[in-house]
This record gives C-alpha cells, sequence and structure tokens, in this order.
C-alpha cells in the first residue's frame, strides 16, 4: 500500500476497479483496511474491501479488493500528507510482508505503491528507500534500477547521488556489472531472447574522443569491450543526445545509463503516466509506480492511477515469463 498518508491508498482504490488487472493477475494488497475504507470514500470506488488472513483466502474478483492487514491506524489520527512515525512503521512493515511472502513464493511478484524518506527517518529506520531494503532482506549484492514503458526501457549504473560525485563513482566493474544484470532480466523476465543493449556515454558527444572528458576511454568503452567478450550483444558508448531515440525507434532494447536524470529524463517525457519502475537483480519480482507520494494532492481523490496499473501488469508478465523460463528452458 505504500505511504498511508500518500496517494498509495487512492491509487489501489481506483486501479482495482479496472477490469483489465483481474484479466492478467490474482491483486492481494498488503495495507491497512481502515485506512482503505477511508480511500475508498475519497475516490468513490465502488469495491468492497474484505479482510483475508492468506493469499488463499482471497477472492480475486472485480468488485472486490483482497486485503491482508498488517496494521490498525486510527484514520481520524492521520492527516494526508503528513508522515508520522507510526505510518512510517506501517509503510516499512507492508514492504517487509511483502518481500517475506515473494521470498517463500506465497506471492508470485511485489507492486510497490509510493514510500517517504522522511516517514522512514521518522520511523527510524536504517533504509532510505525500497531498493535499499529489497537488497538487504533477499541478500542481493549486484542489482539495478530500471524504468521500463512500451517505447523504451533505461537502466541506470549510479542512483541518487548527487551530480558530482557522479565521474567518480564510476568503474568498469559497476558498469559490467550493470549491463550483465539487464541483460539476464531481458531475456529472464521480458521474454526477449537475445536482447540488444546501448550504453550511453557520460560527456557530451561521448567525451569526442577525450575533447570533453575522459570517462569514455577510461571506463565506459572497456566495460562494453569486457561485456562483449562475455557474449553480451552491448554497443557504445554513444552520445547520450541520441541513444534514446535510437532506442525508441528498434535499435536496442534498453539504454544503461551513467546517472539517474540522464535516464529518467527522456523516460518521463514518454513515460510519465504509465511508466513503471522495476528492480533488476533480485531473486524476487518487483516493480513499482515511477512516481512519489504526491503529499501535495493526497486525500484529494485525483491521483492517475495509470503507472500503478501498468506496474501489475509488468508484473504479471514478468512472473509469465520467469515461470515459463523455468518449465521450458533453453
Amino acid at each position: 500500500m505504500g505511504d498511508p498518508v500518500g496517494i498509495g491508498p487512492e491509487l489501489i482504490c481506483l486501479a482495482l476497479n479496472h477490469p483489465d488487472v483481474y484479466d492478467v493477475a490474482r491483486p492481494l494488497v498488503i495495507g491497512d483496511v481502515q485506512v482503505l475504507e477511508t480511500a475508498k470514500l475519497i475516490t468513490r470506488s465502488p469495491s468492497l474491501i474484505a479482510t483475508v488472513n492468506s493469499p488463499g483466502a482471497a477472492s480475486y474478483k472485480l468488485g472486490c479488493i483482497d486485503v491482508l492487514n498488517s496494521s490498525n491506524i486510527d484514520p481520524a489520527t492521520l492527516e494526508w500528507g503528513q508522515p508520522t512515525e507510526k505510518t512510517g512503521r506501517a509503510m516499512e512493515h507492508y514492504i517487509v510482508t511483502a518481500i517475506d511472502m515473494a521470498l517463500n513464493d506465497d506471492i508470485a511478484a511485489m507492486v510497490t505503491c509510493p514510500i517517504n524518506k522522511t516517514a522512514l527517518k521518522l520511523a527510524e529506520s536504517k533504509y532510505h528507500g525500497h531498493t535499499e531494503l529489497l537488497a538487504d532482506r533477499t541478500g542481493s549484492k549486484e542489482f539495478a534500477m530500471m524504468m521500463a514503458g512500451d517505447q523504451l526501457r533505461v537502466v541506470l549504473v549510479t542512483i541518487h547521488i548527487a551530480l558530482n560525485q557522479v565521474p567518480e563513482s564510476l568503474t568498469i566493474e559497476d558498469i559490467m556489472s550493470t549491463i550483465a544484470t539487464t541483460d539476464d532480466s531481458l531475456k529472464e523476465r521480458f521474454g526477449i531472447e537475445t536482447p540488444k543493449i546501448a550504453v550511453a556515454g557520460l560527456n557530451p558527444h561521448s567525451g569526442e574522443s577525450g575533447m570533453f572528458g575522459d570517462e569514455e576511454e577510461r571506463i565506459i568503452e572497456p566495460a562494453v569491450s569486457l561485456s562483449k567478450k562475455n557474449g553480451i550483444d552491448v554497443s557504445g558508448p554513444y552520445p547520450p543526445d541520441t541513444v534514446f531515440l535510437n532506442a525508441m525507434n528498434g535499435q536496442s532494447d534498453a539504454v544503461v545509463c551513467m546517472y539517474h536524470d540522464q535516464g529518467l529524463i527522456p523516460f518521463k517525457m514518454i513515460h510519465f503516466s504509465d511508466g513503471v519502475n522495476t528492480t533488476l537483480g533480485l531473486p524476487i519480482i518487483r516493480t513499482s509506480v515511477d512516481h512519489g507520494t504526491a503529499y501535495d494532492i493526497a486525500g484529494k481523490g485525483i491521483a492517475d492511477p495509470g503507472s500503478l496499473i501498468e506496474a501489475i501488469k509488468m508484473a504479471a508478465f514478468q512472473s509469465t515469463c520467469q515461470m515459463d523460463k523455468k518449465h521450458n528452458p533453453a
């Protein structure tokens, strides 16, 4: 359910009114029944809210939102957009519960509504966000953030660091790891047998033979070359001002980007309302909305559930691809 005082509860009430969600998935909400009942009134959702004690007890029918009640928050004590220690602890508990259920194969995948770093801090959590918690709880050492839509997929080498720290943070090993994780995931979870991966340069014109920076020659080109020797169909580094358009035109299945905004600016220009965040390299499938808690509109019933709907569909698609791979190995 994500942050109880963010737009997550409203997104759930809106998204689970769509028949196409139930055509591909059996959605079970891990969250708070009382908060969802309040969100139901706000969004004017016609669905019933049903409490279940296990995945097997849910009905999974359109018109009934099945909830594994994992907190007991009195909505009268909450204010939309104002996180507290209680909401932060509940938010983290939902995530941990979902991770453990996925690791135990009680669920096929987890889809996360947005959380807030301030709320985690109020709860005295040791984590800064979903990704760190997921990696720690699943024991994952090599993982990557992908933003995916039907026109463009981008994967990030560095994520939430200051721009001036990016050049010194890039290593041949990290870029190779991101390329390999991307290649494996496109095969296992997207059903692409021979994926093509493009790598973006760091500097304008990919450095122009060292005129505008030498990171391409020192770090990125060796990573690409070594990845090719490992059997991966990868190319680059390409100038960042053209690589995304070429990917959209079918020249690659994903673009590996050097830093956060390099990948997310073009991605959100195209997929702002239907983009999906998915974590690669985990032993479980995890997708998420590609936006935040939107505290400024929380409780107003105007949130757009498009990204959550697509995240559910992508989680179902990845689950299907993974099961097909297990049952029909190459």
